[in-house]
Formats: structure tokens, sequence, C-alpha cells
């Protein structure tokens, strides 16, 4: 629904140019969690009822006007569908048994996820409690994200979208070395930078660690006590982290050092839609992927308000798509 209204939006933009001028200008344990901080099935008659009214309206216009129109909003649409568009591969490769150990609020889980959504990989997800971690006591790894693939454990967020895409993407090899070596810089500037300011700024304070534990308990494996316990001793807990986390990574004021680091990412993108170009590379999921969980508390608010991401932000909201999880 949200691709036929943007689409719509294109052709009538493109066909009034057409009609007006002939010519076509064409989105612990208790502490590790927190640390951690359109349908696409289309109708024919569905296309036909929005293009009709837009064709009707050009009814009077001559044969060649319409057909120069016609042919510049088909490339106008191609262009949108292409940009706005999720990248399945093919059946036969995609895994079969897909299954994600995570904790919600986690952005290194969210990166894993955001590689999943936007390929259309199905997968099921287990919330790890992180006071008892019993759901992961199977594992000789205690931490998230876990990524069972067809019996097969992947862990560590970058190895699993490493292993991830040399399943799935066996023509990634014919990127060009300069356009893999910029991939790989930010994918790393992501882990080592991004990822670290986020803990001081999403609880800067009590209300937003109060924010952001509330969002943390509403998604996560708690039992009622565990949500009160969870709730406010780990909002408190993590208030102190945070400040502790300030000096360890010689931050002094952590909305600037959160706008600094998304204006950075938004001159790396250097007018691009993405840093991929037309389609994001695994760069722009990582960034979009750990930045997801903090969007809408406060801390990610202001960073739209206050900085360019917003655009991008929307435009990654619209490729990755809804979510390709499971429901139980």
């Amino acid at each position: 629904m949200r691709r036929a209204a943007f689409t719509s939006s294109i052709l009538s933009r493109t066909l009034s140019t057409v009609h007006d001028g002939g010519t076509v200008n064409l989105h612990p344990r208790l502490l590790r969690v927190a640390l951690f901080s359109s349908s696409r099935t289309d109708n024919s008659n569905s296309r036909l009822h929005w293009f009709s009214p837009l064709l009707n309206s050009f009814s009077k216009s001559s044969g060649q006007a319409v057909s120069l129109g016609l042919v510049g909003v088909v490339a106008s649409v191609a262009t949108a569908a292409s940009v706005y568009a999720k990248e399945p591969p093919p059946a036969e490769i995609i895994p079969k048994d897909v299954v994600l150990y995570q904790y919600e609020a986690c952005p290194f889980c969210n990166k894993v996820k955001a590689f999943l959504d936007y390929y259309d990989i199905p997968y099921k997800v287990v919330e790890v409690n992180p006071i008892s971690k019993k759901e992961i006591k199977w594992s000789d790894y205690k931490k998230v994200p876990i990524l069972m693939v067809d019996g097969q454990q992947l862990v560590d967020s970058s190895a699993i979208i490493d292993q991830l895409s040399e399943k799935i993407l066996p023509g990634k090899s014919i990127i060009s070395v300069a356009d893999e070596d910029e991939e790989t810089k930010w994918r790393r500037w992501v882990d080592n930078h991004l990822v670290h300011v986020l803990s001081p700024n999403i609880y800067r304070n009590t209300s937003e660690a109060l924010e952001s534990f509330d969002y943390i308990t509403s998604n996560g494996n708690f039992s009622f006590t565990e949500k009160i316990t969870v709730k406010y001793a780990g909002a408190a807990a993590m208030y102190f982290v945070s400040k502790n986390l300030k000096k360890k990574y010689n931050i002094t004021d952590e909305r600037a050092a959160l706008y600094e680091a998304t204006e950075t990412w938004v001159d790396a993108l250097n007018g691009r839609n993405f840093l991929g170009g037309s389609k994001p590379n695994l760069a722009d999921l990582a960034v979009f992927g750990v930045l997801r969980p903090i969007r809408y508390l406060r801390s990610g608010r202001d960073m739209v308000e206050h900085t360019r991401i917003g655009e991008w932000y929307s435009r990654m909201e619209k490729v990755v798509g809804e979510s390709s999880r499971i429901k139980a």
C-alpha cells in the first residue's frame, strides 16, 4: 500500500510535467542487555484502479504526448521500485530453518535482524531472559545474538552477517575493491564507534533510562516480578554505567557525540540514497540495525530532529520493510 502511494505520487508528478510541457523530467545479565545498547503481492485490478484516473485525465492529450509520458512514467516507476524494494535471494538458497536468540533492545541483534528482513529470510525469535539466560543454557557461547541456521550455530553479529552473505549472496564477489573497502570501513565504524555512543544517550538521565527499560521489559521475556525489578533496578544501574562509559570513550556531551556520529554517516553518503548507491549495502544495514532500537525513544527522536539522518533513515525503513520474522 505504501509502495502504491509512493509510486502514484511519482506518476502524478511525471504525467503533470508531460502534460504541461510535452517533455519528461524525470525510515548479567541485566546490564548486558542494556549495554548492547507493503504488502508485496500486487493485484492487477488494484494497479488498474490507481492508474486509470491518471490516464483518463490525459485522454485529450495527443497520442504522441501520452506515449512519451508513459515512457517517462515507466522509467520513473522502475527507478523508484529498484530503490525501494527488498532483495530476496533465490528460493533454493534461502536457509530453511533460522532461529535468532536475542535481546529485543540489543543493537547487535537488531543488526542481524535488519539483514534478515532486507533479504526476506524467514526467521523465528527466541527472547533470552538476561537474568537467567535459560534459553541459551545449551550453548557454550553466552552472549547474544546467536543465530541457528539449519542446525549450525553462528555467533557475533558481524561474523553472522559475513557467513550468511556467503551463503545467499554468491554474486557479491563482483563488487569492486574500492566499494568493498568503503563498505568494510563503515561496518567497522559501526562496531567500533557508533554503538559506543548509544548507551550514554539512552541512559542519559533517569527519565530516559526508565523509558528505555520500559521498552525492554515490554518486549522481553520477563515475569511480572522481573519486569518491575528489571525496569527500576536496571534503569538505575544503567544510569551510572552510562556515566562510566562516557569516561571510557572520552564523551563529554553524549547528545553532541550522537549528533556528530550521525552527521559523519550522512557525510559518508555523499549525496547518495545509500552508501551502496541505489540500494543499501551491508554498512547501510548495520547502521540502520543499531539505530532501530532507539529511533522512537527520546534519544532517537532528538537525533532525527537535530541531524540530517532522517531522510536516509526513512528510506531504509521503506526498503527494509516489514519484518520477515515468523510469528509464534
